[in-house]
C-alpha cells in the first residue's frame, strides 16, 4: 500500500496513456499494422536468419541487395546506381553494368536500426511474421507517460525545477497528446514505432540524467535509443554536462581543482562502457548484412528518389532549407472546394502542433540544466535538418520526436509559471494532435500527398 500511495498519479498516467492512445488506434490494436518491417525482422531472427526470406510482400523502404556474378567470375553484393550505369558493391567498388554476366536477384533487410524488433520478439513468437505490432507500440506509448512524470519529479528534487506535481501531470499531458507522438503512437507502422520506442528510451536516458546519478543506465538507454533513432546517439551532452557539473563545473575544472578529474572520470566511465558496447554489438550486425560498420541500408532503400540520394548524399545542405521551410513554416491550407481543411504531406510546422512551445523564447528561470538541455535538442535535431527526407508522410514534423522529450523538459525548467494562458497553449495542441490521431492514414481527404512543393523526396 505504501509503494501504491507513492506511485498512484503514476499508475493513472499510464492507464490515461493506455485508454488514450489505445482509444485512438482503434481497431488497428487488434490487427497487424500495413509496415510490419520490425516483426518480420523479429521473425526472421527466431529463425536465425538477418535477411527477410521470403521477401516482404508488402510494406515500403525495405533495403534490396543484389548478388551478381562479374565476367571475372568474381560474386559480389550491391546495388545498381540509377544515376549512372553502375553497379556499386557493398564494399564501395563500382563495376561497369556490361560486366555483369548474371544476376541471383535481391536480398531483403530491414533498414532500420534494429532495437524495436527486439520489443516484436514476444509478438513474433505468438504470432510468426503476422504478429501485431500496434499493441506493442501502444503499450510503449503508455509507459512513457508515467516515466516523464518520474523524471519531471526527479528534476525537482534535484532543485532544477521549481513545478509543483500538478504542473509536471500538465507537462506530462503536454508531451503525450499535445505533440506529435499522439499520431504516431496509434499507427503501428515501422517508421512511427521506432519514433514511440525513441521517445520512450530518450525518457529513461533523462530521467538517469538528472544529477548523474545512474551513469550506467544513461549509458545502456543511449545507446539503445542510438539504435533506435540513430539521431540519438547525440544526446550525451545531457549526461555529460550534468557530471561536470556535480563534480564542480566547468570552473573547477579551469582552476584545476584539485579532486575535480577523479569525480568526473568514474561516471563518464561508467557512463561510455554501456555505450560501447551496444555500438559494436551494431557495428557487428551491420558488418554481417552491409559489409559496413555504420551502414544500417538505407543507402539501399528501393525508393524513387534513389538519384538524388546518390548524387547529393543521404545528409546534405541541398536539403536543409526544404527541412527547415517543413519544420517551422507549414501551415494548414483552407480550399475553396473539398474538405474544409487540408494538411499538406510534409506535415504541419511544430508551432502549430505544439504552440506550447513558444513559451521556451520567454524562460523565466534558467537552471544549469537549462543550458544542457537546449545544447542535447541543438545535437540531435541538427542532423535531420540536412536529410535526404522530410518525414514525408506525416500530420507533423515526426522527426522532431527524436529530442521533443528535452523541449517540454525545458518548459519545466525554464519556470514560466502554468498559468491560464500556458495551459490554453497546451490544451490546443492536445485539440490539434487528437484531430491528427484521429485523421491520419484514416480519412485521406485531409491530406495533399500531390503536387510535392519541398523538393523530390516523397517516400518515407
Amino acid at each position: 500500500m505504501p509503494w501504491l500511495r507513492r506511485h498512484v498519479i503514476h499508475l493513472a498516467l499510464f492507464v490515461v496513456g493506455l485508454v488514450g492512445y489505445g482509444s485512438l488506434a482503434g481497431s488497428r490494436l487488434w490487427h497487424q499494422s500495413s509496415d510490419p518491417h520490425f516483426m518480420y525482422q523479429a521473425d526472421a531472427w527466431l529463425h536465425g536468419r538477418a535477411t527477410i526470406s521470403p521477401p516482404p510482400a508488402r510494406g515500403d523502404d525495405w533495403a534490396k541487395v543484389e548478388t551478381v556474378t562479374l565476367r571475372d567470375g568474381r560474386e559480389v553484393r550491391g546495388r545498381r546506381l540509377k544515376s549512372r550505369p553502375v553497379f556499386r558493391t557493398t564494399r564501395g567498388d563500382e563495376v561497369a553494368i556490361a560486366d555483369i554476366t548474371a544476376s541471383k536477384g535481391p536480398t531483403f533487410y530491414v533498414s532500420f536500426p534494429p532495437l524495436p524488433s527486439v520489443v516484436m520478439l514476444p509478438g513474433a513468437a505468438m504470432g510468426g511474421r503476422a504478429g501485431n505490432d500496434v499493441l506493442p507500440t501502444v503499450l510503449c506509448a503508455a509507459l512513457i507517460l508515467p516515466l516523464f512524470f518520474a523524471t519531471l519529479r526527479r528534476m525537482a528534487a534535484a532543485g532544477q525545477s521549481t513545478r509543483t506535481p500538478h504542473d509536471d501531470v500538465w507537462l506530462t499531458l503536454a508531451l503525450a497528446f499535445g505533440t506529435v507522438l499522439f499520431f504516431a503512437s496509434v499507427q503501428g507502422r515501422v517508421w512511427f514505432t521506432a519514433h514511440v520506442i525513441g521517445v520512450l528510451l530518450a525518457t529513461a536516458y533523462a530521467w538517469a540524467s538528472v544529477d548523474a546519478r545512474r551513469p550506467i543506465v544513461a549509458g545502456v538507454f543511449l545507446g539503445l535509443a542510438a539504435i533506435t533513432r540513430t539521431p540519438m546517439a547525440f544526446m550525451f551532452p545531457l549526461f555529460i554536462l550534468e557530471a561536470t557539473r556535480r563534480a564542480g563545473g566547468l570552473a573547477a575544472l579551469r582552476a584545476d581543482r584539485p579532486g575535480f578529474l577523479r569525480a568526473v572520470r568514474g561516471p563518464l566511465l561508467a557512463f561510455a562502457a554501456p555505450v560501447v558496447v551496444i555500438a559494436i554489438a551494431a557495428a557487428a550486425y551491420n558488418l554481417v548484412r552491409f559489409d559496413a560498420p555504420t551502414e544500417f541500408g538505407h543507402s539501399y532503400l528501393d525508393v524513387r528518389q534513389q538519384a538524388q540520394i546518390e548524387t547529393y548524399g543521404l545528409f546534405s545542405y541541398q536539403y536543409f532549407a526544404r527541412n527547415l521551410a517543413v519544420a517551422f513554416t507549414l501551415l494548414p491550407e483552407f480550399p475553396a472546394h473539398g474538405k474544409w481543411l487540408q494538411i499538406s504531406g510534409h506535415g504541419l510546422a511544430l508551432w502549430i502542433t505544439t504552440p506550447a512551445l513558444l513559451l521556451l523564447l520567454w524562460p523565466r528561470q534558467r537552471p544549469p540544466l537549462h543550458r544542457a538541455l537546449w545544447l542535447t535538442v541543438a545535437l540531435v535535431a541538427i542532423p535531420t535538418f540536412f536529410y535526404q527526407n522530410s518525414g514525408w508522410v506525416q500530420f507533423g514534423y515526426r522527426f522532431s520526436l527524436d529530442y521533443t522529450v528535452f523541449l517540454v523538459l525545458l518548459l519545466a525548467v525554464g519556470g514560466r509559471p502554468l498559468g491560464w494562458f500556458a495551459r490554453g497553449l497546451i490544451i490546443v495542441g492536445i485539440v490539434v494532435n487528437l484531430f491528427g490521431a484521429w485523421s491520419f492514414a484514416r480519412h485521406p481527404a485531409y491530406y495533399r500527398v500531390g503536387g510535392n512543393a519541398y523538393g523530390t523526396v516523397v517516400a518515407h
